[in-house]
């Protein structure tokens, strides 16, 4: 089978939701920014574990009918959906479906990005900014340093964009309290 017949087609307007279901399964993560497809290579084991190290936590701590959700999609922007984001963590407020595959920003309160050397850019400059204009309350930025991972906190601002709030540095213990009250202490987590 050639190239050509085991793509999806490519729409001939932005690229929707819709679109992406056709893309193939192969690790890369599809995502829609403004109509236009952005696709980052697979990740490697030790983001994967630190994702599950922090979704972990999160879960441990979540009140009744909170949920965390791993590499969750998130529709963004106006109703057309014009922004599809995956996020490495999501926390979903009360009574908003999880059993789907995307999710509506306003059901989320908060997002969790770990960083990997692909994804680096992209999930310190990019994906906040979208994050902080769909009006998600919280956002962390999970940093993986040759120490440990440092947590970075964030929180949405009036103005519409996310404040650093703290930074949590491998060996430091800081109790948060967005979206629900949570001990981090990111040298418990694995070193990814």
């Amino acid at each position: 089978m050639d190239q050509k017949a085991r793509l999806a087609p490519v729409p001939d307007g932005p690229w929707t939701e819709r679109n992406l279901t056709g893309l193939p399964g192969n690790g890369h993560r599809y995502e829609i920014v403004d109509g236009a497809l952005v696709v980052t290579p697979p990740v490697d084991d030790g983001h994967e574990m630190l994702c599950d190290e922090v979704a972990s936590l999160l879960r441990a701590t979540a009140p009744p009918d909170w949920h965390v959700v791993p590499q969750v999609g998130l529709r963004l922007g106006d109703d057309n959906g014009d922004s599809n984001l995956v996020a490495d963590v999501a926390v979903l407020r009360p009574g908003a479906p999880y059993d789907r595959a995307w999710t509506d920003a306003a059901e989320v309160a908060l997002v969790v990005e770990v960083e990997s050397h692909p994804s680096r850019r992209w999930d310190r400059c990019v994906k906040p900014g979208l994050y902080a204009e769909a009006g998600i309350e919280s956002f962390w930025r999970i940093e993986r340093t040759a120490n440990g991972p440092v947590a970075h906190l964030y929180t949405r601002a009036a103005a519409g964009h996310y404040h650093l709030h703290r930074s949590v540095n491998t060996g430091e213990t800081h109790f948060a309290e967005l979206p629900y009250a949570v001990q981090l202490a990111p040298a418990s987590w694995l070193h990814g």
